[in-house]
């Protein structure tokens, strides 16, 4: 069964921007945090997936950046200024930030708290958002359209989500150490 949309799939540290009005933006989240944001005017939009909120201090320390909410909404706000839009015409909608483990401490609402906070910070509307609960959500976002729509998952899938969210980041591959001379 097709419906006729381009799926792009944004998974935990990368963020992705389109003008094509058939490209559909996906992810899975748990405790995580996507920031979807558009232009209407430009018709252009795009999607970051978030682990922790970050902060200057902790990106100083080092480790992989791309885990960082104020790491990937400044590379999303970026990536759409340089298609077109226009900081002032942005629009955003947030979802995830799931407590998803009772015992843990709550990510998932510091996540949401840390969008929420950055984007009233740049002055960027907040169309929308879905954030909270204890069950994961798979989301879809139509960046030129800013439709949105989510899916709560089972216990199940939860789970599988907070896995996924909490596998280690594999360490560098090293760097090659042949030289080759022209």
């Amino acid at each position: 069964m097709s419906d006729g949309f381009k799926r792009v799939h944004v998974i935990q540290g990368e963020w992705k921007v389109s003008r094509d009005p058939d490209v559909v933006l996906s992810t899975v989240l748990g405790s995580c945090v996507a920031a979807c944001l558009r232009d209407p005017v430009a018709g252009v939009g795009g999607m970051n997936h978030f682990l922790l909120p970050g902060s200057a201090e902790a990106m100083a320390q080092g480790g992989d950046v791309s885990r960082y909410g104020v790491h990937l909404m400044e590379l999303l706000i970026n990536g759409l200024l340089k298609q077109g839009a226009r900081r002032d015409r942005l629009e955003a909608k947030i979802f995830g930030g799931a407590k998803t483990i009772a015992s843990f401490s709550n990510v998932g609402q510091q996540n949401a708290e840390f969008a929420m906070r950055f984007l009233k910070d740049e002055g960027i509307k907040i169309a929308g958002s879905s954030t909270g609960g204890d069950a994961g959500r798979k989301l879809e976002f139509w960046p030129v359209s800013g439709r949105a729509r989510q899916y709560a998952l089972t216990g199940a899938e939860t789970q599988r989500t907070v896995q996924l969210e909490t596998r280690p980041v594999p360490a560098p591959k090293p760097a090659e150490s042949s030289i080759e001379f022209f």
